[in-house]
């Protein structure tokens, strides 16, 4: 299967680590490729920098899909899931475009009755709950939580990001009467996992759900292959 993701900010280190986060729960035989606009918002934080993303993300997907029309799926790894309907309409036939923050929601009510989410700052909160409201998500979503955390401390501020961020998980698993959490940013992936061994309970990452999401997709319609 051939994947490609798109982080629709252009900061390289980010799509670095999405991709180290993607390759480690992708199947063997999966290839990535992992890829970034050149100009637009370094990090994507309200609905304003999602405008601003748009140009540069249409860009890119559209000369990675004319470089190379053999990508079997798209992944959008903004948890805003920045251009989505647009690009599901722009993709050839029979290549699904997923967000991740539709494949975190998706896996969250596979693994639980009702979640929560945790997210970056105040300002992304509205993006998300228009988005788990139109996916027809709201009455199993308990709280969007803002842990005031901006996407690039992610990377530059890390130790003190991370405990800010398992805090917010904590209060989502006392006080939201849930039985999952999503991480709401792409910049979490490599959380996911320890947070979860942390509270023994669902902390699910919308990168790796998204990966899953597509190579079951890819799984359960390519043709079969002649005996």
């Amino acid at each position: 299967m051939r994947l490609l993701i798109i982080n629709p900010n252009t900061t390289e280190a980010m799509t670095r680590s999405v991709e180290a986060a993607a390759t480690a729960v992708a199947a063997p035989e999966t290839r990535i490729t992992a890829v970034n606009p050149e100009h637009g918002p370094a990090a994507i934080q309200g609905p304003e920098d999602g405008e601003r993303a748009l140009p540069g993300l249409y860009q890119v997907f559209e000369r990675e899909i004319k470089r190379n029309a053999a990508h079997d799926a798209v992944i959008i790894a903004c948890f805003d899931d920045t251009g989505l309907w647009e690009l599901r309409e722009r993709a050839p036939q029979g290549v699904p475009v997923i967000g991740i923050g539709e494949a975190g929601y998706h896996a969250a009510m596979l693994l639980s009755t009702r979640f929560s989410v945790v997210t970056t700052l105040a300002v992304s909160v509205p993006v998300l709950e228009e988005n788990i409201a139109r996916y027809g998500f709201a009455q199993r979503c308990a709280r969007v939580r803002a842990s005031g955390v901006p996407v690039l401390d992610l990377e530059s501020a890390k130790e003190r990001s991370h405990a800010t961020i398992e805090q917010q998980v904590a209060l989502a698993f006392s006080e939201d009467g849930v039985q999952a959490v999503v991480l709401g940013c792409a910049g979490m992936a490599d959380l996911a996992q320890d947070i979860s061994r942390r509270f023994r309970r669902p902390v699910i990452d919308g990168v790796a759900a998204a990966v899953g999401l597509c190579e079951t997709l890819y799984r359960s319609t390519k043709p079969l292959k002649p005996a």
